[in-house]
């Protein structure tokens, strides 16, 4: 069992502040005598139909709950499985859009968006701003005959924009589904064909580490190829004018000029119809339409915002995402909580490693949010927002998207806020939200995921099913969630059954390579398939990265297992800073770190130098697809890569690397 080292304790006045803290006392107040965050927790568990509940009340959620906390609903092609098949507030009425925008009403002249892009445009909108451009984007999606059902996509950056139109759409009822416009063609065509959205908005492009791209031809090709696409609803982002577009019906600036903005109306729906659909990468195989529901997602967003990260009305909230990663959803949702959304488009560290931490100074962020990739890659630059900007307002600190080493912990607190609470969060697209994340009250120890989210049974099971603490095991869910997934889009359930319950009988299985702490923390490892296992030992790729990318001259890297003889080989692939060779030094010093730091075992059989690390487009690592590469397995669908072309040099290198 590793050993917890505790790096950050919330002061008294923080934890008394806090809105968990609060919600312990009203849990209290029913006869309880809860006394911290770990047995709240278990009566969460103990308690999940009056926890859900309690939590509804005490974040004033809009809608009119029903009599009927869950019920049991039938499978359509199999016996029912009691966690996957249950539904949660099934008499619930709700809206998405209502929930978002109702400190409106108390608040219209506070600042609801602070929007900054890489060019420098700055743009607020207050709450009153923003319900007047909902309602008037809002009545032409009537307009257009838009209800409660239909599909509406966005192909877009994190614009305030893009924030209007899921409003205006989920305001009526129908569905959001979104992607970047940094996809290519196909990809586009690989999600957005598989629901037919009956009305598209987009842009004439985008700007990205100092460059601009025109996607007029992307849109002109995805619009052609569409089938139901009724309006296209251009934004002119790139040029201030109104830009020529052969496909588009409607431009942005027209419809807030026709449309003169009056009362909104919400349409409330049942709390399990659908919201969002969201996408899997599609690394192996075609993307999995993940359709989340109304109440399940707003629901779990308030939860996780308001008492695992503490946000409170009028505070200022920043997530680094593109409108390809389920965290622009998670982002967006803070509005429910009363809080100002951030937003920035453009590269995180151009022109240099401060933009984003200027933004934080200027709009007096509270919670800062980033990839674990992004703060990997400040620490090498030995970047350091402490020496010129305090950042008093700042709070929190949110890492995702994969693992977020002990050496990165120690990075934050000695170089950008020695009194800040770090959250590494984890969960996915899968069911929009996390399943470990932080809390505000209880210590942060270095390397670890403070805590399972309230009302979630996280378990880590061995190969035979069992619980285990303090061992490597498979991260799983063991009760029902109100945010698991309706389903996928056109599957009878089969699919979606095959995803995550086929593993283990009755529990969702999430494949994480993960590690319950004596403190209750989550030490993660990579994914479960791609762990790496040289003569039966097991070792998680982040434990290869964390050694690798801490070498001088490494900018990043990429292991994979190579099958040999029924028997597998660590294949290494690293990234150099310009200048750097991978001589004969540099290869023995990384053999080196990784027999003292790790074991012999972890020492790979190959190493190779490549210009660029293939990921997916929420910078993860596509393992998977390298490892299926190296193994003389098709790569099914390359488009899904962000950077394709770093897959192809490896395919280039396979012959030397073989011999």
């Amino acid at each position: 069992m590793r050993e917890s080292s505790k790096i950050w304790q919330p002061s008294a006045s923080r934890i008394e502040a806090a809105n968990v803290t609060q919600f312990i006392e009203h849990i209290n107040r029913q006869g309880n005598d809860l006394k911290s965050f770990a047995e709240l927790h278990q009566w969460s568990l103990d308690n999940v139909e009056s926890f859900w509940q309690e939590v509804w009340l005490f974040c004033d959620v809009i809608g009119t709950q029903g009599e009927v906390i869950k019920e049991q609903t039938d499978s359509r092609w199999q016996q029912p499985v009691v966690n996957r098949d249950t539904l949660w507030f099934p008499q619930a009425l709700i809206n998405y859009a209502e929930n978002l925008l109702t400190f409106a009403c108390h608040q219209p002249d506070d600042i609801a968006i602070w929007f900054e892009n890489e060019n420098a445009q700055r743009q607020t909108y207050t709450w009153q701003q923003l319900c007047e451009e909902v309602s008037s984007v809002q009545q032409w999606l009537k307009e257009c005959g838009i209800k409660q059902g239909d599909v509406v996509a966005g192909f877009l950056p994190h614009l305030p924009q893009t924030v209007i139109a899921m409003l205006a759409t989920t305001s009526l009822g129908a569905i959001w589904t979104s992607t970047s416009p940094d996809f290519g063609i196909e990809s586009v065509l690989e999600r957005f064909g598989q629901v037919k959205p009956k009305i598209l908005f987009t842009c004439d492009g985008y700007t990205f580490n100092g460059k601009s791209f025109d996607i007029s031809e992307k849109n002109q090709h995805i619009a052609d190829h569409l089938d139901g696409l009724k309006q296209v609803c251009q934004i002119s982002y790139l040029k201030p004018q109104v830009v020529e577009c052969d496909v588009c019906t409607q431009d942005w600036q027209n419809i807030l000029n026709q449309y003169t903005p009056e009362a909104l109306s919400f349409t409330r729906v049942n709390f399990n119809d659908p919201l969002f659909v969201l996408y899997s990468s599609g690394t192996t195989g075609k993307p999995k339409c993940i359709v989340h529901s109304v109440g399940g997602t707003i629901l779990n967003h308030v939860k996780e915002h308001q008492l695992h990260c503490d946000i409170q009305p009028n505070e200022r909230i920043f997530y680094y995402t593109t409108c390809g990663w389920m965290m622009w959803n998670w982002h967006v949702s803070a509005l429910a909580s009363g809080a100002c959304l951030v937003i920035f488009d453009g590269s995180p560290v151009y022109p240099a490693h401060n933009v984003l931490w200027d933004l934080a100074q200027r709009a007096e962020v509270t919670l800062f949010g980033a990839s674990a990739k992004y703060l990997e890659a400040l620490e090498k630059a030995s970047f350091s927002p402490q020496q010129s900007d305090p950042l008093p307002n700042l709070k929190t600190i949110c890492s995702t998207g994969s693992v977020l080493y002990p050496e990165q912990f120690d990075y934050v607190y000695q170089h950008i806020k020695e009194d800040v609470h770090l959250a590494s969060i984890s969960g996915g697209t899968d069911i929009c939200g996390c399943f470990v994340l932080g809390n505000p009250i209880s210590p942060v120890y270095r390397g670890e995921c403070q805590s399972a989210g309230l009302g979630v049974d996280v378990r880590v099971f061995n190969p035979q099913g069992k619980s285990v603490v303090g061992e490597r095991g498979e991260l799983v869910c063991a009760n029902a969630l109100p945010n698991f997934p309706c389903g996928f889009w056109n599957d009878t359930g089969e699919r979606y059954h095959r995803a995550y319950w086929d593993k283990f009988d009755n529990v969702w299985h999430h494949g994480d390579d993960v590690e319950k702490s004596e403190v209750g923390g989550y030490v993660f490892y990579g994914r479960s398939d791609t762990t790496l296992n040289p003569s039966g030992v097991r070792i998680g790729t982040a434990e290869i990265y964390q050694q690798v990318n801490a070498i001088d001259g490494i900018v990043d890297s990429i292991a994979v297992g190579k099958e040999v003889d029924r028997n597998e080989q660590i294949w290494l692939f690293v990234q150099l800073v310009n200048g750097i060779k991978l001589n004969d030094d540099l290869i023995a010093s990384i053999k080196a770190q990784l027999k003292s730091a790790c074991s012999p075992r972890h020492v790979p059989s190959a190493i190779y130098a490549i210009s660029d690390i293939p990921k997916t487009r929420s910078g993860k690592l596509v393992e998977l697809a390298v490892k299926q590469m190296v193994n003389h397995r098709d790569v099914e669908n390359i488009g899904a890569i962000a950077n394709p072309e770093a897959l192809e040099e490896i395919r280039a290198v396979l012959p030397k690397l073989y011999g």
